[in-house]
Formats: C-alpha cells, sequence, structure tokens
C-alpha cells in the first residue's frame, strides 16, 4: 500500500514550465527518451482508437497527478495517470484504467492481472503473486504499472470482487470474460508510456493470480507477441468448468444436514494432517505430497451415520466432502470442449481454517448468504447475470448435470469463459516466459486444475519444448493468494527469475520458497516433483531433496 506524501493534481501549470502534449509528440517523433515522465502533456490527452489493436471508440486521460510515497519502504515519486477506454456499444461500460509512471524509471513495464468479477483497479504499488517480503515490488523498481477494471464497474455496495452485474452486457463480457479489455487497456498503456517518456518499454511483462492468473495465460495465448514474460499464480483458466462444479457443489451442500460447519471443517482438516503429515518425513502441518495422501473420511463418521455433534461427521456431510474433493463430469458437450472439472484437494491437506474462500461458514441458500463460501457467491452471479440475465433467478434451480433450457447459453457462455487453448508455441517462438505457480492447498481454484492445463502444454509440445519456456511449481501448504493466515505463506522471487530468463535467457535453476509468516524454506519443485525431507534442520530448505 501506497502512503501519499503529498499530491499534485496538474492543471497545466507547475513550478517550470511543463511541454505540452504537442511537445511530447515532438519528442517521441524526434527519438528523444527521458526516464523522467513528462506528466503535464498527458493531462486530458486523448488515446485514439487507432492505437489499440480491438475495436473501441478511443479514450481520454482523465485525471494526472504527481505522487510522492513510500513502497517498500523507500521514497519513490511517480506520475498516476488515470484514463477511460470508450466503448463500441453506447450502453456498455468504459474501461477505467491507470498507469503509475515512476521517476528514475527501469524502461520496463508491469501489467497486473485482477481478482474474482474484477471491477476496481488493482493497486499498482502491489506485488506480484506469491511474491517476496524482502525484495521490492515492481513500482519500487521503478517499473512503470499498469492495470484496468476490466471493463465494468463494481457496485460499491456489493462484496468486493463478487459483483456480476456486468454481464447482462455483451460488450462488457467480452471484456472481462474473454480478455478484451486486457489488450485494450495493454494497448492503451503502451501509448501513454511512449507519450510520457519519448520510447517504449524494452520489456513487458504481466503478473496476476486467481482471475488474474487466468488473465495472464489469456495474454500468452491471445496474444504471444504482447508481453515478454508471465506470471500466472493459481489460475481459474478453465472459469466455466470451475463454475459449473461450483453450482454442483452449491445443490449437494444445500440438502438438509449436508452442510459441515466450522467445527467439522477444523475435524477434517486435522484428520487429513494426521493421516498424511508425516509421508513427506517431517511433521510440520504441510502435506508435500498430495496425490500420495488418501484419507478416508468415514474414519470420522458418527455412529449411525446421524449428526451427533461436533466430532463427527454424519452420513450427508461426508457425502458432500467426498462430492467437493472429487471429479465433477458433466453428461453433455459444451464447445469449449472440457468435460469435467477435478474437484477440490481437500482430503489432500487444504487448510480448512480458511472457510471464506472453502465451505464458508453456512449453508447455501437463495440468496446466498455472504457467508457461505466465496465460490458459492461467483456462482450465484453467473446464474444471475452471465446464464439467465436475471437477477431474481435462484442459482439453486439450475441443475449444471441437467441444465435443460440452459445448455445452448452454457455452451456459448463456455467459448468465452473457458480459455483452455494449450498450443503455446507462438507464445514461445515469440521468445516469451512463462512462470506457473499452484499452491497445493488452494481452496478456491484447484491445483489439479492447473496441473491438468500444464500436462496438456507439456502432452502437445514435448517435455523439452515445453521446458524451454514455462515452469511450474506447486507449493506445499499453500493456499489461494496466501488469504488469511495460512500453513505456508508462500513467498519467491519470480519477478527476478522471470528477468533473467526473459532478458538474459538464464531459466529458473534450483529455486527456493520462503514461508514468510514461519521463518523456514522449502525448495520449489518443478512438478509433478515435490520436496522430501532427508536429513537436518526441518525448517531449511537444504534439508529437502526434490522427488517425483
Amino acid at each position: 500500500m501506497v502512503l501519499l506524501a503529498g499530491v499534485v493534481r496538474l492543471l497545466g501549470a507547475e513550478p517550470t514550465a511543463a511541454p505540452t502534449s504537442t511537445d511530447v509528440r515532438a519528442s517521441v517523433e524526434a527519438g528523444y527518451a527521458t526516464t523522467v515522465p513528462q506528466c503535464a502533456g498527458l493531462d486530458r490527452m486523448p488515446i485514439p482508437a487507432s492505437v489499440m489493436s480491438l475495436p473501441t471508440t478511443g479514450g481520454r486521460v482523465e485525471a494526472v497527478s504527481v505522487m510522492t510515497g513510500r513502497v517498500s519502504g523507500e521514497t519513490v515519486k511517480y506520475c498516476q495517470v488515470d484514463a477511460d477506454i470508450f466503448p463500441v456499444d453506447p450502453s456498455a461500460p468504459p474501461i477505467k484504467m491507470r498507469v503509475d509512471l515512476p521517476y528514475d524509471w527501469n524502461r520496463k513495464a508491469m501489467m497486473f492481472g485482477g481478482g474474482g468479477y474484477n471491477g476496481t483497479i488493482p493497486d499498482l504499488a502491489q506485488n506480484v503473486p506469491f511474491g517476496p517480503t524482502d525484495q521490492p515490488v515492481p513500482l519500487a523498481r521503478r517499473y512503470a504499472t499498469f492495470a484496468g477494471d476490466s471493463g465494468h464497474q463494481q457496485n460499491p455496495v456489493a462484496p468486493p470482487s463478487l459483483d456480476g452485474s456486468f454481464g447482462v452486457n455483451d460488450e462488457a463480457l467480452d471484456n472481462f470474460a474473454a480478455g478484451d479489455a486486457l489488450k485494450k487497456t495493454r494497448d492503451a498503456s503502451l501509448f501513454l508510456i511512449r507519450h510520457a517518456y519519448g520510447t517504449r518499454p524494452a520489456e513487458v511483462y504481466f503478473s496476476g493470480g486467481s482471475t488474474g492468473g487466468r488473465e495472464a495465460l489469456v495474454v500468452a495465448q491471445r496474444w504471444p507477441t504482447a508481453f515478454d514474460g508471465v506470471i500466472s499464480a493459481f489460475p481459474a483458466w478453465n472459469n466455466l468448468s470451475e463454475g459449473l462444479d461450483l453450482g454442483y457443489l452449491a445443490q449437494v451442500l444445500s440438502r438438509p444436514g449436508a452442510f459441515p460447519g466450522p467445527a467439522k471443517q477444523t475435524l477434517l482438516y486435522d484428520g487429513v494432517i494426521a493421516a498424511c503429515d508425516a509421508l513427506d518425513g517431517v511433521e510440520d502441518h504441510v502435506i508435500s505430497n498430495p496425490d500420495g495422501c488418501h484419507f478416508d473420511p468415514h474414519v470420522l463418521r458418527c455412529q449411525g451415520g446421524a449428526d451427533t455433534g461436533p466430532t463427527c461427521l454424519s452420513d450427508p456431510q461426508i457425502r458432500a466432502v467426498v462430492a467437493m474433493s472429487s471429479p465433477f463430469r458433466w453428461p453433455y458437450r459444451i464447445a469449449s470442449g472440457e468435460t469435467a472439472y477435478p474437484g477440490f484437494p481437500f482430503l489432500s491437506g487444504a487448510d480448512m481454517r480458511t472457510p471464506f474462500l472453502g465451505f464458508g461458514t453456512t449453508a447455501p441458500a437463495d440468496p446466498m448468504p455472504v457467508t457461505s463460501g466465496y465460490g458459492l457467491q461467483y456462482w450465484e452471479q453467473w446464474v444471475k447475470y452471465f446464464l439467465t440475465r436475471d437477477p431474481h433467478h435462484n442459482s439453486l434451480d439450475v441443475d449444471p448435470r441437467h441444465p435443460g433450457k440452459w445448455l445452448d447459453r452454457i455452451s456459448h457462455l463456455s467459448t468465452i469463459q473457458d480459455r483452455n487453448d494449450a498450443d503455446l508455441r507462438p507464445f514461445a517462438n515469440a521468445g516469451g516466459k512463462l512462470i506457473l505457480l499452484h499452491g497445493a492447498a488452494d481452496e478456491l481454484v484447484s491445483s489439479r486444475s492447473t496441473s491438468d492445463y500444464y500436462g496438456r502444454v507439456r502432452d502437445l509440445l514435448g517435455s523439452r519444448a515445453t521446458r524451454g519456456f514455462m515452469r511450474y511449481y506447486v507449493v506445499p501448504g499453500a493456499n489461494h493468494a496466501n488469504f488469511g493466515t495460512p500453513t505456508f505463506a508462500a513467498g519467491w522471487d519470480s519477478l527476478s527469475a522471470l528477468e533473467r530468463w526473459a532478458e538474459n535467457g538464464h531459466a529458473p535453476t534450483n529455486p527456493i520458497v520462503a514461508d514468510v509468516l514461519h521463518n523456514r524454506t522449502r525448495p520449489l519443485c518443478e512438478y509433478p516433483d515435490w520436496p522430501d525431507y532427508r536429513s537436518g534442520d526441518p525448517d531449511s530448505a537444504s534439508s529437502f531433496a526434490c522427488v517425483r
């Protein structure tokens, strides 16, 4: 978070004469480059539609301010530029975007992805997902940083990132779900960066997690030359497919007596840890090899199968837990080609002490309680605004197994939301590098799903070609975005690793991930390898070896 020490609203006058937009254009045409942004020349600048490769009606800078703030413990001065990109459909909302232009620019740029249904501009002083706490964030490294709200503005009374009401408009839907807003924002931002500094960035990177991780894969798939490197963390790449599973689970958990409350979630978590924690050679509440963890929830069954209290699981609760951790398959074809979602690894050591993202604390209902799990609220918004476009529709009435009249709409939406093209050869051939990350204990986006995508890329391109541009790491014990107090709060300097790879050709070698809350480290093993304890200090990565 940036603590603003001072804000100067640029109204065309500064202590010294500021260059006009004409002056800035002239400096660009003359080939003049600077690391000091020419802020005033950007104020109210039009952004021509011609600089964006996808249809818009242009854009305009709405505000320019000089900011001075503390970022990663140091003082950073930068020019903040807010702009709108105007839609083709006059009834669609604009794309709101922001660019932070630091003084002493390093001649690089970083675009950040969003989260959930987006609707707000991400913090441009943030770190990359699972980023380290002992290294500066991109803005403090003097990156020009930029992002957009993906083409709609969140209702301020809705829970953060859980407002899907924009989905009733086709252009807004394409901007978010197909990722069109990403390219429009990227093109407009590079236009402003070029006019601010008189030159284009030498490198442009993208980083994001969850929806932002999905967006990272979107840009690599759709626009393979737009970014030099991409960090994709816990990506919801098969967005509609996961939604169908969440819809099924909402129905399962809403059945009488099926919902396991917080005490039973803790009971289940403790049972998984007791059964599988020591399989990697050390008891530390981290299950390093989730695929090797086999836990039968029936060992927690209440006598007779009826609910007799918080020390056991009833038969309906066991059926719900098994449903959540099992693959969900639908008996019909959808246009994206997806046939299943692999389920969530709750029986593989997921930390259920973060119930907001996982089960929630109350059963699903109509309307969906805000105390239900995040994914269940996401499903309700999707049904109301993407699928039926009826804000009064009961999301529990849509059966993902037998959608009836909604099948054609589901199939159409799958072509927009499931960004599942595994042929990343154009991105690799353009020199792009991709770092893919997922926490093994993710309770919102299944790590199994990311492993599935990685497997598709490797099967199509071959292992050698895949390793030439892509690395995939599963972080044991890490949950979704280090939410709450995770068992393993992952911190790795993936940005420096990406820079070395994209700019100097040095691929990541034996990386080490830190648990920033518990002062311990682990080797970051390339999937399907996992860290196995050998000897020595169990809090040191050097005591582990990557095995498969």
